[in-house]
């Protein structure tokens, strides 16, 4: 049977001015769909009653309004394979939003519509309400999760590897034609010459080799490619990151370098007064890429706030009062990176008070 393949949206070519050397060429061609290493990629899931839109039937000729939301086992399948492709280090992350308007990947899972993603930074150029990323199919299959592995790699940049003009293959074209004509893809044949037959520019491709290996390669039938000779059999890839997938991101994306620290050096202090044994530690821990949990205080204290430092003055920003009752505080609160926070401490016990700061880096 023949499988499923991701389609990807014909682009109009990128122009450039004339007379540009071929290196300059190259390396506009290269990179022009790369993010800037460092780049956090937040991902949002349509979710709303409104989030669908109409689509073909397949070899049906009508229509019918298909859903965008996936529940909530299609969802971990995707989170799961954003977390492997951070997993390897490399210098952008991703971080999964609420907000759609946060997102600059947005994903569908709309049955029917097939798989395909935005490749890069085109994702930028849909509108706010539409997707940037589709599933058209049940990820838990088995080997249907290579689907949001290799989706995933085209968000980052990749191209699809089997048109690699490094491959050397040379196709049975009407076989090919003929055979994604049916289903499950039922293909027109500007479609299957986009996604299978076109070779890229080699400014364009994962490598300067092919790797049959790679998630970014389709699995083809026996029948369709008259050589290389070895693959006239089909090719099989495993349906993993290969070696040299992991090869290519951490090329474009290096893992960035781990700087030391600051040291929580308050700009202001006064120290606490504090009884025999007694303690009061504040902190800052990540949480996700914008939320930080402000301090964790012990069992003695009864008032906890926060301000945030602004022109030298203190503004509210968070806080709880037990009417002295001690407790175990902790605020949570999004705080920005580069300013200054107070935090003030009033102990239960009568003992003392005071406050300290923070620059959150």
């Amino acid at each position: 049977m023949t499988a499923r393949y991701c389609s990807l949206a014909q682009q109009p070519a990128p122009a450039f001015a004339p007379g540009l050397a071929a290196e300059r060429l190259g390396a506009l061609l290269s990179g022009r769909r790369m993010w800037v290493n460092g780049t956090v990629l937040h991902y949002h899931f349509f979710d709303g009653e409104n989030d669908a839109s109409v689509i073909p039937v397949p070899g049906g000729g009508g229509t019918r309004r298909v859903s965008w939301v996936g529940d909530a086992a299609q969802r971990d399948v995707v989170r799961d394979c954003f977390r492997e492709w951070a997993g390897l280090g490399i210098g952008v992350s991703f971080a999964e939003v609420a907000d759609r308007s946060e997102a600059e990947l947005r994903i569908g899972f709309q049955q029917g519509d097939g798989s395909w993603s935005a490749v890069g930074r085109d994702a930028l150029l849909a509108g706010l309400h539409e997707r940037t990323m589709n599933f058209g199919w049940d990820l838990t299959a088995p080997g249907e999760r290579a689907t949001a592995l290799h989706e995933i790699g085209h968000a980052l940049g990749m191209q699809h590897e089997h048109q690699s003009p490094f491959a050397g293959i040379h196709w049975d074209d009407e076989a090919v034609y003929a055979d994604l004509a049916g289903p499950p893809n039922h293909w027109s044949r500007d479609r299957t010459y986009f996604n299978v037959l076109r070779k890229l520019d080699p400014a364009e491709v994962n490598g300067s080799v092919w790797d049959p290996q790679s998630v970014m390669e389709y699995p083809f039938a026996a029948g369709l490619i008259l050589e290389p000779e070895q693959f006239r059999g089909g090719v099989h890839p495993p349906g993993a990151l290969s070696p040299l997938d992991k090869e290519f991101v951490l090329r474009w994306y290096p893992p960035p370098e781990t700087p030391t620290p600051p040291a929580l050096v308050p700009f202001r202090s006064v120290a606490l007064s504090l009884g025999p044994g007694e303690q009061a530690d504040f902190t800052v821990e990540p949480r996700e890429t914008r939320e930080y949990t402000v301090g964790t205080f012990g069992e003695s204290d009864s008032v906890v706030v926060v301000f945030e430092e602004r022109d030298g003055e203190p503004r509210f920003l968070a806080g709880q009062d037990d009417g002295g009752t001690p407790h175990n505080a902790t605020i949570r609160s999004r705080l920005v990176r580069g300013r200054r926070y107070v935090v003030r401490v009033r102990l239960s016990s009568g003992w003392g008070s005071g406050e300290t700061a923070v620059m959150c880096w």
